[in-house]
C-alpha cells in the first residue's frame, strides 16, 4: 500500500515536495517511480528511482526542476518540485516501477497558478 501527500495550490514558480510511504511490501528491494496525470491526458511518468537510488530518470520537462529521491529506511520516495509552471498542474501518483495495477497511491493534487 502508498500513502502520497504533499500536494495543494501554488503559484508558479513556488516549491512543492510530494512524499510516498509505502507499507506492506519490501519496499527497499523495488524501483520507484512518480506518475502525473492531468485533465484530459493519460497517466504519465515523471522520475522514476531504482531501489538504492543511484540510478534517476526524469521526464524533459522537468528536468532541472524536479528531483526524485528516496530513504528506504522510512520506506518513503519524495517528489521535490523547484519552480513550478501551470503545466505541471495534475494529479501526482506514485507506484513502483514499472508500475503494478492495484499497487497505486491515492492521488495528490498539485495545483499551479500563473
Amino acid at each position: 500500500q502508498l500513502q502520497a501527500c504533499g500536494g495543494g495550490l501554488v503559484q508558479a514558480g513556488d516549491s512543492l515536495r510530494l512524499s510516498c510511504e509505502a507499507s506492506g511490501r519490501s519496499f527497499s528491494r523495488y524501483a520507484m517511480a512518480w506518475f502525473r496525470q492531468a485533465p484530459g491526458k493519460e497517466r504519465d511518468v515523471v522520475g522514476a528511482i531504482n531501489w538504492s537510488g543511484t540510478d534517476i530518470y526524469y521526464i524533459d520537462s522537468v528536468k532541472g526542476r524536479f528531483t526524485v529521491s528516496r530513504d528506504n529506511a522510512k520506506l518513503t520516495v519524495y517528489l521535490q518540485m523547484n519552480s513550478l509552471k501551470p503545466e505541471d498542474t495534475a494529479v501526482y501518483y506514485c507506484n513502483s516501477n514499472p508500475f503494478v495495477r492495484g499497487y497505486w497511491s491515492q492521488g495528490t493534487q498539485v495545483t499551479v497558478s500563473s
